[in-house]
């Protein structure tokens, strides 16, 4: 058992909400330390965030870039746990299953940043909008 997950020895449930929210948080530390694809994408959000507050983008705008930034982001979590699942299950061993469950979690971090390009396409074509 991990030491840094107090869980209960018999169902495997944290304890309490604190808990869990404390295990959580350390998944999404311990993958921004770890995983450099994540902390470029954190680097993208806060630019498109404070791009949004430069521009002075309305509120449904601004709710749409926060919508794509949090799910690339829990996307490439995903990713990340995929990946780091079937590494233990093969222990480094190629198969092509493996291969085949990372490549489609990679894939589903890819679709949801060309939705992001999108979404930033479409707001960045209503702030030029408002010069003409």
């Amino acid at each position: 058992m991990n030491p840094h997950h107090s869980n209960n020895p018999q169902t495997g449930k944290n304890k309490n909400w604190a808990q869990s929210f404390n295990n959580a948080f350390a998944g999404i530390r311990k993958t921004a330390a770890k995983e450099r694809n994540f902390r470029i994408q954190i680097c993208c959000g806060i630019t498109a965030v404070a791009a949004c507050i430069i521009l002075q983008v309305n509120t449904f705008q601004f709710v749409l870039v926060a919508f794509a930034i949090f799910f690339v982001l829990a996307m490439e979590l995903v990713n990340t746990s995929i990946e780091a699942l079937t590494d233990l299950i093969t222990q480094g061993k190629p198969h092509p299953l493996a291969r085949k469950a990372k490549d489609t979690a990679a894939g589903a971090v890819l679709l949801a940043s060309f939705f992001a390009l999108v979404v930033a396409a479409v707001v960045a074509t209503g702030v030029i909008m408002r010069f003409f």
